[in-house]
C-alpha cells in the first residue's frame, strides 16, 4: 500500500483538472492505496517572502497552512501535482505551495523515489504548448527533488468549460493511472 497525495490546483471545484484528480483518486482507492486529495484553492498558502527564517527554524515562520501541506508532501510515496494551464504556466495556487517548500529544503533527500503524476489541462489542443508548465514541474522535481521519479504525465487538452474533460480519453487514463500507481 502507498500512500498517495493528489494537490489539486484548480480554482474550480469540479474543474477539469479537478475531475482528472478525482478519477486518480478512485483508481487508486481501488488499487488498495491510502490516497489524501488536497484542494488548494481551500487552504490558504501565503507567497515566499524570502526572509530566510526557515533557515535557522527548519519550518516557514507564516502562520498557514503550508506547513501541512510541505509535511505530506514530504511522507508521501506517490504525489500528484495537478495544475489548469494559464498564459503556459501552472497556476498560482500551485506555484506559492511550490515556491513554500523551500523551508524543508534541507529535508529534500526524502523525496529520492517520490512517484509524481503530472496532471495538465487547457483549453489548447496543443501538448506542446504545455512544455514550459512541464518544465517548470520537472525542474522542480529534478532539481530541487533529486531522485524523485516521474511516473507520467496526464494531458486534459481541449478542455475549457467546466467537465469537458470527461468526454475525453485522459478521463479513463487518470483512472487507470491511479489504479496502478
Amino acid at each position: 500500500m502507498k500512500h498517495v497525495l493528489i494537490l489539486s490546483a484548480s480554482p474550480r471545484k469540479g474543474g477539469n483538472s479537478d475531475l482528472l484528480c478525482d478519477q486518480f483518486l478512485r483508481g487508486a482507492q481501488e488499487a488498495g492505496h491510502q490516497v489524501e486529495k488536497v484542494r488548494l484553492a481551500e487552504k490558504k498558502v501565503g507567497f515566499c517572502t524570502a526572509c530566510y527564517a526557515c533557515r535557522t527554524l527548519g519550518r516557514c515562520v507564516q502562520e498557514d497552512d503550508a506547513n501541512e501541506l510541505v509535511e505530506k508532501m514530504l511522507s508521501a510515496d506517490v504525489i500528484v501535482l495537478a495544475t489548469p494551464v494559464y498564459f503556459y504556466s501552472m497556476d498560482a495556487q500551485l506555484k506559492a505551495l511550490i515556491d513554500r517548500t523551500v523551508s524543508r529544503w534541507a529535508d529534500f533527500g526524502r523525496f529520492r523515489g517520490t512517484e509524481f503524476w503530472l496532471v495538465v489541462t487547457a483549453a489548447d489542443e496543443s501538448r506542446d504548448n504545455m512544455s514550459a508548465t512541464l518544465e517548470g514541474l520537472r525542474g522542480f522535481m529534478r532539481d530541487c527533488m533529486e531522485g524523485s521519479v516521474e511516473k507520467g504525465v496526464l494531458y486534459g487538452t481541449g478542455a475549457y468549460e467546466k467537465g469537458e474533460v470527461r468526454n475525453l480519453p485522459v478521463f479513463q487514463e487518470a483512472y487507470q493511472a491511479g489504479l496502478h500507481c
